[in-house]
């Protein structure tokens, strides 16, 4: 089994020792060092090359938006950001999603969810599933947007059922229950998925949920 090797960047280090003993002792999960800020962070994803960050949005230094946005954007990065919250509508987490992270988490999880948490993203799939998370993404595109007119046919290159499928990852639906509403294999939807992430340059669900919300596909409820 290929161990996930991850990176806590958090300026309070009872947080980072705290989450460094949860993981360490999950099977198949490594810690290999800790960030005290965001400068921090940046320099020891160049050195170590982690699969998953967990980042803290407020530090010193470099905030972890910008952090996560010059991790994900170096020159061929697979790094994995998880950004590291207290409050789960707290107006930073929204603009970290934008930067590249692919979820959010927050302090309080437990073991288990913080341990399946980073399994999720190191795997390469986003945590869109929490209707935390769901929400969040629906409340702030509506604050932070311009009222647009529903997409009409397909997004971009997206053929009528990708459109489908993308209308469905904003709504926060996971790929079985994606199989179920339109009738097919759940290995059929994986399939759109990927050639969704490919024909639109996205990497994850969390960017497709985004995706869907700018250009007006899935518009947030009231809005």
């Amino acid at each position: 089994m290929t161990t996930i090797r991850v990176l806590i960047a958090d300026d309070q280090r009872m947080v980072r020792q705290g989450f460094t003993v949860l993981l360490n002792a999950e099977p198949g999960i490594e810690v290999v060092d800790q960030a005290v800020d965001g400068l921090d962070a940046v320099a020891k994803v160049a050195e170590l090359a982690p699969d998953v960050v967990l980042m803290d949005i407020r530090m010193p230094e470099l905030g972890g938006i910008e952090a996560t946005r010059r991790v994900v954007g170096a020159e061929g990065s697979t790094v994995k950001v998880l950004v590291l919250t207290t409050f789960d509508l707290d107006e930073y987490v929204y603009e970290a999603l934008l930067a590249g992270a692919s979820g959010f988490l927050l302090k309080d999880a437990s073991a288990a969810e913080l341990a399946q948490a980073v399994r999720v993203v190191a795997a390469g799939d986003a945590l869109l599933a929490p209707n935390i998370t769901k929400r969040l993404i629906a409340e702030f595109s509506r604050m932070t947007g311009t009222r647009r007119a529903p997409a009409k046919g397909r997004v971009g290159d997206l053929t009528e059922r990708e459109t489908e499928v993308l209308s469905l990852i904003a709504q926060g639906l996971a790929n079985a229950e994606i199989a179920e509403r339109l009738v097919v294999a759940e290995q059929t939807v994986k399939t759109h998925v990927s050639r969704i992430l490919v024909k639109l340059n996205l990497r994850d669900r969390t960017q497709a949920a985004i995706h869907a919300y700018e250009t007006g596909l899935v518009r947030p409820a009231g809005y």
